[in-house]
């Protein structure tokens, strides 16, 4: 009787071993298909669906629109990169200085920076859910890890500017494009890719068809850091891998 109530944790463990290996080898599944097949959905807009359905808010229509990266304006990553990640070109995923400096300004009581890259932007948005608990951003950085060495860096920019939120609803740059500008994402200016950009943060209050002063202050800084970098930035990321 004693050994087989010693065998239950056993099992239970066990158990629990082979859950959390089917779970690994689920996720390098995934993202090892995402690398060559445009995404669907994401976990960000299935979640915007469900508080629409389910949860008691105003519905919002999700709209969509994947386009190959080859038929998106360079300026488009450009100013991504010069708003979010400006080191996303040498980083594996993680910039620690950022990390650091964020947590500095938390301990002293300032305004929270937020410090994710490029590459951990687009593991939230494509397989998690909202939140900040460590459990959440554990997860966050082993799809970082494995975004980073499963993806070449066009492609995790290609995703990221395809399922990234830019207005109420509206995912991805040509949706974003399209309802703004009235124009292709091909076609976008060094003006209008700034402005997209600046509504990256919080693309609930800020508007890019009605730009507030904050955001048109943004909106010029980014594009002085997108000559700052210059056009051949990204000559070695924003090409076929």
């Amino acid at each position: 009787m004693e050994g087989k109530r010693r065998s239950v944790p056993r099992r239970l463990l066990l158990a629990l071993a082979k859950t959390a290996v089917a779970l690994v080898v689920l996720s390098v599944l995934a993202v090892l298909v995402l690398r060559f097949v445009p995404p669907v959905t994401s976990a960000f807009m299935v979640t915007r669906y469900a508080e629409g359905v389910f949860g008691g808010h105003a519905y919002t229509a999700i709209d969509y629109r994947w386009v190959n990266w080859k038929k998106i304006s360079p300026q488009m990553p450009l100013a991504a990169v010069a708003a979010e990640d400006q080191k996303f070109p040498d980083h594996f995923g993680f910039d620690f200085e950022a990390m650091a400096d964020a947590f500095e300004d938390m301990e002293d009581g300032g305004r929270v920076r937020g410090a994710s890259t490029i590459s951990q932007q687009v593991a939230k948005n494509l397989f998690l859910w909202k939140g900040q608990s460590f459990f959440r951003k554990g997860i966050e950085a082993g799809f970082t890890v494995l975004i980073e060495t499963l993806w070449p860096k066009q492609r995790i920019l290609e995703v990221y500017l395809n399922i990234a939120e830019f207005g109420d609803g509206v995912y991805g740059v040509e949706a974003a494009a399209q309802r703004y500008f009235g124009k292709p994402a091909a076609k976008l200016s060094s003006r209008e890719a700034a402005r997209l950009a600046a509504v990256l943060p919080n693309p609930k209050r800020f508007k890019a068809a009605a730009p507030s002063a904050y955001v048109e202050r943004r909106t010029m800084r980014i594009e002085r850091q997108m000559r700052n970098l210059g056009p051949d930035y990204l000559r070695e990321v924003w090409r076929a891998p």
